[in-house]
């Protein structure tokens, strides 16, 4: 997505003089991030160094008994995860295709990576604005090493499929001797929609990669989860990309403490969601994509010009102190414009009516 002409600078001047935040967390200062860090800290932990040490491979243990897998590695990115494994399967298969989404992230968020260093092809699944189906991987006709399945599809809104619709996926695949791989960056959010354990919704892949900053709000970092002998290849390639960083421990600590706290918050965040899609869905000039949500995020289409709708959320900003968009990007349908509304901690601060409120001034000023 290419977003409306931003002023960065006024955004953040913006933000920082908010009190109250709608989407995500309410953020911290460097200092207040840097104090929580220390005091995360135990006495005992002892710093890592090139991914080797106590403090990373117990974490990589947690993750990989969580996820239901023989191992995970942990890795600050997850274009380098993604690039790593997809390497190690193709190789594996004999067969350079990727077949994936053309809204995934391998594309866009990840700038054609997997094509432009490793030498694979991408073949595009399906159409631009629906999930992946069975009957559009049933239409290639070519040879495919390895499927990614993006769960949940932030692109077109966090949307899932139905849990049969993904075991018939999967199960297709399978069959033909097809890699599954998850583009898990928000796997946690999945949970609430399907009502399985991690576990068992990881079994239908063969490797997994799952972010730790987003919703779960850690500094940054990823972990590939997988078989053990897939995994240690995917090491060598991380070590190509310049991902073995001499300490970690800081993003260790923060996705740990990310895990302890916020994934059990997840069927609150997806209710909230649902909550605020009830009470908006009949402003004027608003559409929810899905609806109703999928996961606790949701897409927003607003009838409005793009450059009002930033410069009405800002001046709303200042008004309230409480900070909801400061992007807004173009859609098929020129007069309209979409955004994301991700319920974390800060929509569970705020009333449903409070959010309907805000919402309902924001496409009005931006109409005027």
């Amino acid at each position: 997505m290419v977003a409306t002409k931003i002023n960065e600078r006024e955004i953040e001047s913006v933000r920082v003089g908010c009190s109250r935040f709608l989407n995500h967390h309410s953020p911290l200062s460097v200092k207040q991030t840097l104090i929580e860090l220390a005091e995360l800290a135990s006495d005992d932990d002892q710093p890592d160094q090139y991914g080797k040490g106590e403090i990373i491979e117990s974490f990589e243990r947690d993750i990989a008994a969580l996820l239901g897998t023989e191992a995970a590695v942990f890795m600050p990115s997850g274009t380098m995860a993604q690039q790593s494994v997809l390497r190690v399967w193709t190789t594996r298969r004999g067969i350079p295709t990727v077949a994936i989404h053309p809204r995934g992230h391998l594309d866009g968020q990840e700038m054609y990576a997997y094509e432009r260093l490793h030498g694979l092809q991408g073949i595009r699944v399906g159409s631009l604005d629906t999930m992946l189906t069975l009957e559009a991987l049933q239409a290639v006709a070519e040879p495919i090493g390895a499927l990614v399945v993006e769960l949940p599809q932030r692109e077109i809104g966090n949307q899932l499929p139905s849990w049969d619709d993904l075991v018939a996926i999967c199960t297709w695949a399978r069959e033909r001797g097809i890699v599954l791989h998850m583009d898990g960056a928000r796997l946690w959010e999945c949970q609430p929609f399907y009502n399985r354990p991690y576990s068992e919704i990881c079994a239908l892949f063969d490797s997994v990669y799952v972010s730790f900053y987003k919703t779960l709000g850690g500094l940054t970092g990823s972990a590939l989860a997988g078989p053990a002998d897939v995994l240690a290849e995917a090491r060598v390639w991380q070590k190509r990309h310049g991902g073995t960083l001499f300490r970690m421990y800081p993003y260790i600590l923060s996705a740990r403490h990310g895990l302890e706290t916020r994934l059990e918050r997840m069927p609150l965040y997806h209710g909230k969601a649902v909550e605020i899609a009830d009470v908006i869905r009949d402003i004027p000039g608003v559409e929810i994509v899905p609806d109703p949500p999928h996961t606790n995020m949701m897409q927003l289409h607003l009838h409005a010009d793009a450059d009002g709708l930033q410069s009405a959320a800002l001046d709303l900003a200042r008004e309230t102190g409480i900070f909801s968009w400061g992007r807004f990007f173009p859609t098929p349908r020129p007069q309209w414009q979409k955004t994301e509304l991700t319920v974390g901690d800060g929509a569970l601060e705020l009333s449903a009516q409070e959010i309907r409120d805000l919402l309902t001034a924001l496409v009005e000023r931006a109409a005027d």
